[in-house]
């Protein structure tokens, strides 16, 4: 008789996402499509973020679906905002690292696979060590993280640090794309030893170690930058736009999806929608974790005033800060303002995004150029306004208006004026043009995750390269 091998152990994939809302959102539709497919996942969650995560019970439709949850190291008033991500990640290092390495290492059945995010070098240490292949999952847009694995060539090369008097220069082989201020935005810091700055340095050295890599975007959109991800890892899966995709892979197209939004919707602010005129109203919203200063506040509220245009403004509780002793919100409205807002404006603290932005009454969108966001502007066909805050956003806004036409780049700049002039061309000089070339970029990103589509087939090929994949060796770094 020949011999009998063992059958190979059902799929298993272990999801750690970084414990915020954009990457945990992101990493819950992958999550929610691996189980469609099948595969057992298992995701885990923060102590924080899943107590404030509302429909978490959805997953129990699907029995090969679960959540842990560890703690993420920050006291319980933490504002976990975007100035704190530093502070995120050590804490998470020292206090949630042995954690997960008992959930990875313990887990019945056995891990087949995990899905981290990118920024945790650490994992893959801790996938050698347990035996499991790793798959890293950024959630920034690739064209935001090849910014940041360029930093040691720009080291390297004299080209970083740089001062602020530089920051027009344009970066080299970027084909003219990428100035100095285009770039991911720690790497305005000075000090080649600053802890992000090494941070960013040990990302570009592990993301090579993983067996592949996976991306939310599509082809289309992405193509040159895609091919580069070649050139660190032999694997890319580009599964995007994630939200879009899972919407296509569900039966009959249901659109019965988990809220995976840690902050309250108000979901008043669409029947003030349903009121306004055709593509009049510009929404704007800063994300969940980037925060503005009083004076910001301001200058962003007049120019949306003297623009002219209606808006929906969904502004987050804790997004602005300081000076001054009242708590972050208390903020006084200027008659002019009170009375602009009361006849043209609608604000709200949270916001159902991908409905608003599919709302017919909207016509533009003033953005901080979060991947997510950005990604469901595009697939809604509507153009934007970017103003970045940090990371990948100031690459994300430099693309949507260089190379890809989608709008306005309003980088490291807040006056009323220019907020006033953006916003009119976006929804009007220029609104024929941008809603163009929205429209057209939608219908891109709707075809690659339908049938066929380019995302589509890598996630195909993405389940079928987890269902296969055996262990050889694991690379250690």
């Amino acid at each position: 008789m020949g011999k009998q091998t063992s059958p190979s152990p059902s799929p298993h994939v272990v999801i750690f996402p970084l414990p915020l809302q954009g990457p945990v959102k992101c990493m819950l539709k992958l999550a929610e499509m691996l189980s469609l497919a099948g595969i057992r996942v298992t995701f885990v969650n923060s102590h924080h973020v899943h107590r404030r995560l509302p429909d978490s019970g959805y997953f129990s439709k699907y029995p090969n679906f679960r959540f842990e949850t560890l703690p993420d190291g920050l006291p319980d008033d933490n504002p976990r905002t975007g100035d704190q991500i530093l502070e995120l990640l050590q804490a998470m290092e020292a206090v949630s690292r042995p954690v997960f390495r008992e959930i990875l290492s313990s887990g019945s059945p056995a891990a087949t696979c995990l899905i981290a995010e990118g920024v945790f070098v650490w994992a893959a240490g801790v996938a050698a060590d347990v035996g499991v292949p790793l798959l890293y999952f950024d959630t920034i847009s690739p064209c935001g993280l090849w910014g940041l694995l360029s930093l040691p060539n720009l080291i390297q090369s004299g080209e970083f640090p740089f001062t602020d008097e530089e920051l027009d220069e344009v970066v080299a082989g970027t084909d003219g794309v990428m100035r100095r201020r285009d770039l991911p935005s720690f790497c305005r810091i000075k000090d080649v030893n600053d802890p992000i700055i090494q941070l960013v340095i040990e990302e570009a050295n592990h993301i090579p170690l993983a067996q592949g890599l996976i991306f939310n975007t599509f082809h289309h959109l992405e193509a040159p930058i895609l091919s580069q991800m070649l050139t660190i890892s032999p694997n890319i899966y580009a599964v995007g736009p994630l939200h879009a995709h899972l919407k296509s892979r569900l039966p009959g197209g249901d659109p019965s999806i988990a809220s995976d939004s840690i902050w309250e919707e108000d979901k008043s602010c669409i029947s003030w929608l349903d009121k306004q005129p055709p593509k009049s109203v510009i929404y704007v919203s800063i994300g969940s974790l980037a925060v503005m200063t009083r004076d910001q506040l301001y200058e962003i509220w007049h120019g949306l005033v003297d623009s002219g245009s209606r808006f929906l403004w969904a502004r987050r509780p804790g997004s602005v800060f300081g000076p001054g002793p009242r708590p972050d919100d208390d903020v006084i409205v200027p008659l002019d303002l009170a009375q602009g807002t009361k006849e043209r404006g609608c604000v709200v603290g949270w916001a159902p995004q991908e409905e608003v932005l599919a709302h017919p009454s909207v016509g533009g969108f003033l953005t901080h150029s979060g991947w997510n966001s950005t990604l469901e502007s595009v697939v809604a066909g509507k153009p934007m306004v970017c103003w970045p805050f940090h990371a990948d956003q100031q690459v994300n806004s430099r693309y949507v208006e260089e190379v890809w036409g989608l709008g306005l780049d309003m980088k490291d700049s807040c006056d009323r004026v220019v907020v006033a002039e953006m916003v009119r061309e976006v929804m009007g000089s220029r609104k024929d043009e941008f809603s163009e070339r929205a429209s057209e970029m939608a219908k891109f990103a709707k075809m690659s995750v339908s049938p066929g589509g380019s995302s589509f087939l890598d996630f195909d090929r993405l389940i079928e390269d987890i269902k296969t994949m055996k262990i050889l060796h694991v690379k250690k770094y």
